[in-house]
């Protein structure tokens, strides 16, 4: 049954991320942090556990999604490349940065930021161009200060990616295909970060490193991948707005049981 769940969460992970282009740690690291309190994980890190595992699927799914965009020539890559060394620096903090904050203030950190995606769903925002991309040292600190929250968040990153670069007059074609890249050192700084934070914590569940509980993050990869490729197929049939506002709701119900700790 365990099993059973984290697969699950996979799946619908990787169906709302090809469905509505929604990152699956958005769907992830509540449902692990409801499942891993029912299965018995401390209180004091359950939020740990789910931000590092989410984190962890994140590197394979990323890699598939990344070369999906890259075949279709879709990736800014001298973008990519300015932003990856703020990315890796942000990122890797975000897991000392985690372990400074109650499983409680990470819990509610998500819903907040949960609850604003929701809200921008809802309401259909989408930012308006206001200027050219900026340099190297810009785009460095854009992609220090995206990971250090994506980190901090158990996400990939292209809730915040791709509204910076469509800000910033880029086509969105190329921001989603280089918000899907950017998702990959994210997790390959951050999920390192959390299995070194968690060492020694007391009460560990087993078949763990760290913060990073592997028996979800097989599962929750395995399923997400495959599934990914046909919620991008659907999309093309199913009534995405009506979708999309049901979703937002979803979502923000979610994110209002994180604010208040419920599980």
């Amino acid at each position: 049954m365990e099993l059973l769940t984290y697969l699950l969460t996979g799946a619908a992970a990787g169906l709302m991320a090809g469905l509505l282009g929604i990152g699956g740690g958005l769907v992830v690291v509540p449902a692990l942090a409801l499942l891993f309190t029912r299965h018995g994980f401390s209180a004091d890190v359950v939020m740990h556990y789910a931000v590092g595992t989410s984190l962890a699927t994140i590197i394979p799914t990323s890699i598939s999604s990344l070369l999906a965009h890259h075949r279709r020539g879709s990736v800014h890559w001298p973008v990519v490349r300015s932003m990856v060394p703020g990315i890796l620096l942000g990122a890797f903090a975000s897991a000392w940065l985690a372990r400074q904050v109650s499983s409680t203030g990470l819990g509610m950190l998500f819903g907040v930021f949960e609850l604003l995606v929701a809200v921008q769903l809802l309401l259909g925002v989408k930012p308006a161009s206001h200027r050219q991309l900026p340099g190297v040292v810009g785009l460095g600190v854009a992609g220090c200060v995206i990971g250090l929250l994506s980190g901090l968040l158990g996400i990939g990153g292209a809730t915040m990616t791709v509204p910076f670069l469509l800000w910033n007059r880029a086509d969105m074609r190329l921001a989603v295909g280089t918000a899907a890249a950017i998702g990959l050192p994210i997790a390959i700084a951050a999920a390192p970060g959390f299995v070194l934070s968690g060492l020694g914590v007391p009460a560990q569940p087993g078949n763990n490193t760290g913060f990073v509980y592997w028996p979800a993050v097989a599962a929750v990869a395995f399923a997400s991948v495959p599934v990914a490729p046909l919620g991008a197929w659907l999309a093309h049939y199913l009534p995405l707005a009506t979708l999309q506002r049901v979703f937002a709701l979803l979502l923000a119900m979610t994110a209002v049981r994180m604010i208040l700790g419920v599980s």
